[in-house]
């Protein structure tokens, strides 16, 4: 299923989308009150920002969740900004960021500022918020209760010098440590309280005021008691819900199950400090248990499964249980019982587990059940996608059986130098990043590409027993290449459906250029036995999955090349290179000086090294002069993102 085909199943509610690339990167995180008619704006060509083709160039699919309203996609937003960090945030959203408020308990005289970045300077900062009025406001009432300067350092100071305080303290909007008119410790219990108030635990600060009011009544202090009293009321009367789901600012973690036959998703929505700041999808087939059974054994598996294990848990040992847990399915009791023992124990604290049936709770389930059906109707539909794409593969290429599994195989070297070749493995259309392999080529000759990927198939075969051949092996390149694959299987005694992907050679006609993401050029699909290429039209949906798969393999090859060349200093660089033994390299640094030397030095200037020939220094010369070129082309398609 294209992108453009996708966009049309989204729904018209608010939410937030995000664009992927190939690899399942964020490339960028926007937020709509319409889903559907937003991320088609951007596939149709976009709003006018000239960045927005190059975004679309690079996607290859986009995931949405849904809230329940414009504002809670507004924070949403700013949290999977923060968490995924897409680099076309950073360059198509305007440089104005979303207000928040700034304090520094470490100052002397710590005041709440309002900021539009967040940085990591030791200090707390608050927020986002997404409209200036609310902010206004609600800092207006924070100072009412918590007045704390609001003064520059230099206005401070003058009106120290001064020796009298502005009229903030007038209008009892500031306590006036200008003029020591609040020792320190009265002035880090209002900065305490600030804290308290911004980060949501409202509870936890009436209760401290409570506890102090008392104690100063007792004392008979009655003025400072009546302080607290009002402080008290007026905490009261400011708590509003601002931007968030929950009245309570509590963390939960709320499951939600669609299911369609054995088709089941399960959605998981984060919720911390009252904000949902997160959603997980997890996918299973086959299901043969009730959605009760299913909820059970998956939250178990999800918080309690060692590392390693099974399912959804892998790895689930390291999550941390929230206060509480909101599911759309009620448990029976006995599995109830046992669960919520065990995740008490985890948690060290009781937890609250439950199917809520009204309010705020229920609503937060509502919004995961929704999430969950519009992920499992999406991986329906891309199944049935998938099929017709896997079909049009195995009747236009010839195929023997239906190409679920996909291999394929890229070749990389440096000026001939570090060559390395990579594998990736595609399942029903998408990558399977733990069957991905990488190759040291041990005894092929680094400029040779064909001997290089005879090495790397022959060791393939090698391994068959452990690792089940695929259903079809791509190589990129042309004839050459598939030339070589086939008789390393053919070797083998092995059947094997085989094809190589090459880019169209440029004849000069504007015809053959097609627009795609792995470059401009039409491809060109070759198969064994036969003499000409096959022709796929460029929109096959065919052609652009293994246009897809031939990108991946190659950017996994160039990715560990690269690995390898900034790991390795000029020393074991120079060790790599065939012919340069410990008496030319030291030879090399004893003349030239140093390594940089030798990395800018010409091939005359090398050869005049002695014990270095002429065929040396042309290979040192060769592999230095392609380090600098790689280098400028990384650099130029960072500066093009």
């Amino acid at each position: 299923m294209t992108l453009a085909e996708h966009v049309e199943s989204l729904p018209t509610s608010a939410g937030v989308y995000l664009f992927k690339d190939s690899s399942g990167g964020v490339l960028y995180v926007g937020k709509a009150q319409n889903l559907r008619n937003r991320v088609r704006q951007y596939v149709s060509g976009g709003d006018g920002r000239f960045r927005i083709p190059a975004l679309m160039d690079r996607a290859t699919d986009v995931d949405v969740l849904v809230t329940l309203t414009v504002k809670d996609a507004l924070l949403l937003e700013n949290e999977l900004i923060k968490q995924h960090k897409p680099v076309f945030n950073v360059r198509l959203r305007d440089d104005k960021q979303y207000l928040a408020l700034r304090l520094d308990a470490r100052e002397t005289w710590p005041r709440i500022t309002t900021v539009r970045r967040f940085r990591r300077d030791g200090a707390e900062y608050f927020g986002p918020y997404t409209s200036s009025i609310e902010l206004k406001e609600s800092l207006g009432d924070l100072r009412r209760i918590f007045p704390l300067r609001s003064c520059s350092e230099g206005v401070f100071k003058d009106y120290r010098r001064r020796g009298r305080p502005c009229i903030e303290y007038e209008m009892k909007r500031c306590v006036g440590p200008c003029c020591d008119l609040v020792d320190e410790a009265g002035y880090a219990e209002l900065v305490h309280g600030t804290l308290l108030f911004l980060r949501g635990r409202s509870r936890e600060l009436v209760e401290e005021l409570g506890a102090r009011m008392e104690a100063a009544a007792a004392g008979e202090r009655f003025e400072e008691a009546a302080r607290l009293r009002d402080r008290i009321a007026a905490v009261d009367r400011t708590l509003e819900r601002q931007q968030i789901v929950s009245e309570r600012p509590v963390d939960r973690d709320v499951f939600a199950l669609a299911r369609e036959g054995g088709e089941v998703e399960l959605q998981v929505l984060h919720v911390r400090e009252g904000r949902v700041m997160g959603a997980e999808g997890f996918a299973f087939s086959d299901v043969r248990i009730d959605d009760g059974e299913v909820m059970g054994s998956f939250l178990g598996q999800y918080y309690i499964a060692e590392p390693g294990g099974a399912g959804a848990g892998s790895g689930g040992a390291g999550r941390r249980v929230p206060r509480e847990i909101l599911t759309s399915e009620a448990l029976e009791k006995e599995e109830f019982q046992a669960l919520s023992g065990l995740l008490g124990e985890r948690s060290e604290a009781p937890v609250a587990l439950r199917a809520p049936q009204r309010g705020d709770p229920r609503r937060l389930v509502e919004l995961a059940a929704r999430n969950a059906e519009l992920a499992l109707a999406r991986r329906l539909e891309e199944r049935s996608s998938v099929e017709s794409t896997l079909e049009e593969l195995r009747e236009r290429c010839a195929l023997g059986r239906l190409p679920r599994r996909i291999e394929c195989y890229d070749v990389s070297n440096l000026g001939g130098q570090l060559p390395v070749a990579s594998r990736v493995v595609f399942e029903d259309g998408r990558p399977e990043k733990a069957l991905y392999r990488r190759y040291r080529i041990r005894e092929a000759r680094g400029g040779d590409d064909y001997d290089c990927l005879r090495e790397v198939l022959r060791r393939r075969v090698a391994r068959r027993e452990r690792e089940p051949l695929p259903d079809l092996l791509m190589v990129d390149g042309g004839r050459g290449q598939l030339a070589v694959a086939s008789a390393i299987f053919d070797d083998a005694g092995i059947e094997l459906d085989q094809i190589g992907i090459a880019k169209e050679r440029d004849l000069g006609s504007a015809s053959l250029r097609v627009k795609r993401g792995g470059g401009l050029k039409a491809e060109r699909l070759f198969r064994p036995g036969r003499a000409n290429p096959l022709s796929l039209p460029p929109s096959s949906r065919g052609l652009l999955l293994l246009q897809r798969v031939r990108d991946e393999s190659h950017r996994f090859a160039i990715e560990y090349q690269r690995q390898l060349r900034l790991k390795l200093s000029l020393t074991s660089i120079l060790e790599e290179l065939p012919g340069i033994g410990p008496g030319k390299r030291r030879a090399l640094l004893r003349q030239l000086g140093s390594l940089r030397r030798i990395r800018e030095a010409g091939e005359e200037e090398l050869a005049a090294v002695t014990g270095v020939s002429r065929r040396d220094a042309q290979t040192i010369h060769a592999f230095f002069r392609a380090v600098r070129e790689d280098s400028g082309k990384e650099e130029g398609a960072g500066q093009g993102e």
